[in-house]
């Protein structure tokens, strides 16, 4: 191979990996996202909820939260937002 065939293949390949993370977080973003519908909201908010009570310290002092924010966020009924 010639210089000029290795440079695009490593632009190739960069162009591929970029492709593949904008893929992956739109992917993750629907996945994230409550379904369509009151229903869907509900789910989302109690498996969302039933989570953050199941988390350790190290990932509530990540995300911000202590113990007392989020146990009282976690037991929330899922139809309050």
């Amino acid at each position: 191979m010639n210089g000029m065939s290795d440079v695009r293949l490593v632009l190739r390949s960069q162009e591929l990996m970029i492709e593949h993370e904008r893929v992956v977080m739109a992917s993750s973003a629907r996945a994230c996202a409550p379904a369509s519908g009151r229903m869907g909201l509900f789910w989302h908010r109690l498996r969302t909820r039933k989570t953050l009570l199941e988390l350790t310290p190290e990932q509530l002092r990540d995300v911000g939260l202590s113990r007392e924010q989020a146990r009282e966020e976690g037991l929330k009924p899922f139809w309050r937002s």
